[in-house]
């Protein structure tokens, strides 16, 4: 099995309601059956994870841990600049609060930043050199 892999990420939220009802008004589909301390979504070959941020901390062993946001970026690669758009303002409806909106770039694709209602930074983009199959799952070239 290859290490170059990430199987599971996981978010840590102030208030899970408020994260469930934002992921859910972009199109997320929860994996049925969990608990309210963490919500599952599946993804092309891995998942997104929900975590109470207390609840995160503790699972960590970090318990006066103060978990923060922002210094990794999540992205999402759309097949053209339209796509980019229309994601970006599905997030801005769903209470997303804009970083940079989307734009041409200097490595020749198109993209834009937004922050969730906890603070995570997801980038919506083009990226003109890289393949998108039909399920969304990205090919980088040689």
């Amino acid at each position: 099995m290859t290490p170059q892999r990430v199987t599971l990420i996981t978010l840590g939220v102030e208030d899970m309601a408020r994260a469930r009802a934002f992921y859910g008004a972009l199109g997320w589909v929860e994996v049925p059956g969990e608990t309210d301390s963490v919500v599952f979504y599946r993804m092309a070959g891995s998942a997104l994870a929900l975590f109470g941020k207390a609840d995160l901390a503790q699972d960590q062993g970090r318990l006066d841990a103060a978990l923060g946001t922002g210094a990794v970026t999540l992205a999402q690669n759309f097949p053209d600049a339209a796509a980019v758009d229309a994601a970006f303002e599905a997030a801005l409806a769903a209470g997303a609060r804009p970083l940079k909106r989307p734009e041409k770039v200097f490595w020749g694709g198109y993209s834009g930043y937004y922050e969730d209602p906890d603070g995570h930074v997801w980038e919506v983009a083009h990226n003109p050199f890289w393949h998108l199959d039909a399920d969304g799952a990205l090919t980088i070239p040689q």
